[in-house]
């Protein structure tokens, strides 16, 4: 694997620098390249473009007092082989203010869920279809409650102060065109677009910005852009390509963060781009999905926004800032993550003990505890 890797270095390279001579030269063709991406069909996620690719902006300087808040989540999913059905979402939810008089509020708030309404989602009207909260789908409702406690920590905010409202990973809910209508309704529309609102409304009487963080990302949206530029078709149409351009070959497999890690200085944010995920013009209306890269010590990170932040210059330089300000003091990571991470994590030691409560809570009360001949297996020692 290593030789393979070091004897790929020279022409990913060469790749590299061919991607980057592209992104040049398209800065000057940024409307009819514009054209071409809107009217083009491809298998892969393509950026959409609002200015220059190539420009680079410079960190402004953080405000004197400001204040962030986090949250991150963990859970235990259900499982087949335990006694009951049930689930665990373990939040962690963070408040750091910096200035005269700095402080910090550190909580995690744990909810278990059994009812029989809380492990499923039903459609209004309709209790005979319904939809189990599990596996991706638990991960997506985590994602919600996430939103809900940061939105809850919004509204304790001074007014009289600048913040910054953090989430882990992508405000995108991925996956959810896998379930029925009815889940994308309670989850993304009445959940999560429904605690954006709820921030946004705040955001308009304080300034208060909402950034989702990235770290390493491997998306490909800003080098999908470039292999349309390229592309000698007018308009680019995957479906129908009968063999694909070797310009294209030259640019698949690289990472919109490698091109950046040469465009950008430390510190500087590149221009702001559009996700054109399939799932944002059907649902996130004034939340539609804007991301910038950051170039950091260590590594370049993804920041996603909302519209009403990207559209806004004063809310997107206090987020450009306040970012990199909490990346710089949390070791290249956003402190605030960080800590509401360390408040959330369930280790798998806290697994096997919430199992063992569950098991011995249900005996306690002479209930039936019955679990899978594996379970019982893998927690007995035997020859």
């Amino acid at each position: 694997m290593v030789a393979n890797l070091k004897a790929g270095i020279a022409e990913r390279e060469q790749h590299l620098q061919y991607a980057l001579g592209v992104l040049h030269d398209q800065a000057a063709n940024l409307d009819q390249l514009k054209k071409k991406i809107a009217a083009s069909k491809t298998t892969w996620l393509v950026a959409g473009l609002t200015g220059d690719l190539n420009r680079r902006f410079p960190a402004p300087p953080a405000p004197t007092e400001f204040t962030v808040i986090a949250t991150d989540g963990s859970h235990i999913d259900v499982s087949r082989h335990q006694a009951t059905r049930c689930f665990l979402i373990n939040i962690g939810r963070i408040v750091l203010h910096y200035g005269t008089s700095p402080s910090a509020t550190l909580e995690s708030l744990p909810c278990l869920c059994s009812g029989s309404n809380e492990l499923v989602v039903k459609p209004n009207g309709n209790s005979a279809r319904q939809q189990p909260i599990e596996g991706n789908l638990l991960g997506i409702r985590r994602s919600v409650d996430e939103c809900q406690h940061l939105a809850g920590l919004a509204r304790g905010l001074p007014a009289e102060h600048p913040a910054l409202a953090l989430l882990d990973g992508s405000l995108i809910l991925w996956g959810l065109e896998a379930y029925p209508e009815f889940v994308t309704d309670a989850l993304l529309n009445r959940g999560f677009l429904a605690h954006l609102d709820t921030i946004r409304e705040i955001s308009r009487r304080q300034p208060l910005a909402l950034a989702s963080y990235i770290s390493l990302p491997r998306s490909t949206d800003v080098v999908n852009a470039l292999r349309v530029a390229v592309c000698p078709h007018e308009p680019a149409d995957c479906d129908h390509c009968g063999q694909t351009p070797v310009k294209c070959v030259m640019m698949a497999g690289l990472q919109d963060q490698e091109l950046f890690a040469y465009l950008l200085s430390s510190g500087e944010r590149s221009a702001v781009f559009v996700s054109r995920s399939s799932i944002i013009p059907k649902y996130y209306r004034e939340h539609e999905v804007h991301f910038f890269y950051l170039k950091l010590d260590e590594e370049i990170a993804r920041v996603e926004v909302p519209g009403w932040v990207a559209g806004d210059d004063r809310l997107l330089a206090l987020t450009h800032s306040l970012v990199l300000d909490q990346c710089q003091r949390g070791q290249g990571y956003p402190v605030a993550l960080s800590e509401a991470h360390e408040q959330a994590v369930v280790t798998t030691a806290d697994r096997d003990n919430f199992w063992r409560l569950v098991e011995s809570s249900l005996v306690t009360e002479q209930l039936p505890s019955p679990s899978s001949a594996k379970s019982r297996s893998k927690m007995t020692r035997w020859v």
